[in-house]
């Protein structure tokens, strides 16, 4: 089930979001270093993870799901982010370079069809990075963040996915050692957390980021038969916009 875009958006504001915010996005750039001419996707919600993408991307843009609900981003000069059917996306065939999965396919409804959308949108060659909570670690097995809630994966689960929805797997990585505490303690010591887990405590972070690349060669893209109904709808609407600004 996707969670309410308020609720994610809240948790990205707190303190402990600041921090998981920032170990994510370093595991990210350590995955894509460079993105310079690429077209980034970001599908879920991505947002939080997206600046380092969006200075240096030819393109940086963000789906948030139908159900999940949408807000606002970037949070100066025009919107960057739709909200659309995650099974109908609204991009033509090989439209990006990169696409990243965040709070997405835990979540998701209609997993497998989104995943082939995916596989529609995405260039030859064009790589994924999925962040998913981790079933071995502590932050899938507490509720009070947004990773406890949905379908956690081990990383050989993930890369199994994957393979089935015609992705090869390349690496993974893991984040999130810390325990998901919102004591101030355990927020000023998360970072030398992140690296003794690291170098000890690989499996057990709170989340694992696959990355894989498009399978061609034996793809075949699932036919979406509502393609004229694909719809983008801008955010701003009163409908649509629920939580106004997120940066």
């Amino acid at each position: 089930m996707w969670q309410d875009v308020s609720y994610l958006r809240q948790f990205y504001a707190t303190p402990l979001g600041h921090i998981a915010r920032r170990l994510i996005r370093r595991r990210l750039r350590a995955l894509w270093p460079e993105t310079a001419g690429f077209r980034v996707l970001a599908i879920g919600y991505g947002t939080p993870f997206m600046r380092p993408f969006q200075e240096t991307a030819e393109r940086a843009v963000a789906i948030m799901p139908d159900l999940q609900g949408v807000t606002r981003w970037p949070s100066g000069g025009p919107g960057l982010v739709a909200l659309s059917e995650e099974d109908a996306l609204p991009f033509p065939d090989n439209a990006f370079d990169r696409v990243l999965l965040v709070h997405a396919v835990e979540s998701s409804e209609q997993l497998r069809r989104m995943l082939r959308e995916v596989w529609r949108v995405l260039a030859a060659e064009g790589r994924i990075v999925a962040v998913v909570p981790n079933r071995r670690g502590l932050w899938a097995r507490l509720e009070r963040t947004p990773f406890g809630h949905g379908q956690p994966y081990s990383q050989r689960q993930l890369d199994r996915l994957l393979r089935d929805n015609l992705f090869v797997p390349l690496r993974s990585d893991y984040a999130l050692y810390m325990p998901p505490s919102h004591r101030r303690f355990m927020l000023s010591i998360a970072s030398g957390l992140e690296r003794i887990g690291g170098r000890w405590l690989h499996p057990f972070g709170g989340v694992v980021l696959a990355e894989a690349e498009k399978q061609v060669y034996s793809g075949i893209p699932l036919k979406v038969s509502r393609v004229a109904e694909r719809r983008q709808v801008p955010v701003g609407s009163p409908s649509t916009n629920r939580s106004g600004v997120n940066d």
